[in-house]
């Protein structure tokens, strides 16, 4: 009796795996099928995910490259990037051993010290709280405030203006005594306050030969550091193959040709205060002005 149990196949045991197993294999099926599903859907999210970022990458070309970046330190020579010059040189009168015959832009850490960059900004700080505006832009021109400033600010400023000049002159092979300071030159603060005015409206792309007439060489020295005072605020070059940030860093000065082939903005500061200072150097005898100066 107990061997006709064993064989036969439809005995309660029997039945039982018989169940089992095909349970086992129809769920091992439905697993198949799920699984594969699976993979198509996530292949189909990695495929959404990268045409999302080349779409990105076309719309927002200002990642295109980080001619310097807020952590890296550029010392000692000035990192150089040439263009060609525009020809809108063509239209203005050139003065030998200063009018551009090389155009581009450059970034040094080596002109200014921190330690150097933060009087200055205590400096702006005081003369801004008194005279800037409730926009998210304020300017204060270095010459009509520079007597409330005091003795520190005119010397160290006087050091620091000649530095650039001489970093300038010598990266684009000028004469620096045939090189004048111009108007305006000023401290700028930049915060993410709504704009009042169309004068807080910093962030507009614009050609400093164009905007400010005498500029034939822009200097921009940074007071504060991209990421940690603030977020936001890179300097962006607007070339036609890519947008090339510099991401500001306290005492780094970047420098470059004021004409056409250097079109630019700053992009609006999302959090904290950029604090920088402009000096501005002209060809034009006509258009100097001298360093700021107490009576």
């Amino acid at each position: 009796m107990a061997l006709l149990r064993l064989r036969n196949p439809k005995g309660p045991n029997a039945a039982e795996i018989e169940r089992k197993i095909k349970r086992g294999n129809a769920l091992r099926q439905g697993s198949s099928w799920w699984g594969t599903r699976g993979l198509l859907v996530l292949l189909l999210v990695a495929l959404c995910a990268c045409a999302a970022a080349l779409w990105l990458t076309s719309v927002d070309s200002d990642i295109t490259e980080t001619l310097a970046s807020q952590r890296e330190l550029i010392s000692p020579q000035p990192r150089v990037y040439s263009v060609p010059c525009s020809e809108d040189y063509d239209n203005y009168k050139r003065y030998p051993g200063c009018t551009p015959q090389k155009c581009g832009r450059a970034v040094t850490d080596n002109v200014v010290t921190r330690e150097e960059a933060q009087v200055l900004r205590r400096l702006a700080e005081r003369g801004l709280a008194l005279a800037g505006s409730e926009g998210g832009a304020s300017i204060l021109d270095l010459h009509s405030g520079a007597l409330s400033m005091g003795k520190q600010f005119v010397n160290i400023y006087r050091d620091v203006r000649g530095r650039i000049q001489t970093i300038i002159a010598k990266t684009f092979g000028l004469d620096p005594t045939l090189m004048y300071l111009t108007k305006p030159t000023f401290f700028s603060r930049i915060n993410s306050t709504e704009a009042q005015t169309q004068h807080d409206e910093y962030w507009h792309p614009h050609i400093d030969k164009v905007t400010y007439g005498s500029f034939d060489y822009t200097s921009l020295l940074y007071l504060t550091d991209y990421g940690s005072d603030f977020t936001g605020g890179r300097f962006v070059f607007m070339d036609q193959n890519g947008n090339r940030t510099v991401e500001p860093r306290a005492g780094r000065v970047s420098f470059f040709s004021s004409g056409s082939e250097n079109l630019h903005r700053v992009e609006k500061v999302t959090w904290g205060t950029r604090y920088a200072i402009t000096v501005s150097f002209t060809c034009d005898p006509a258009h100097a002005i001298s360093d700021p100066a107490l009576p």
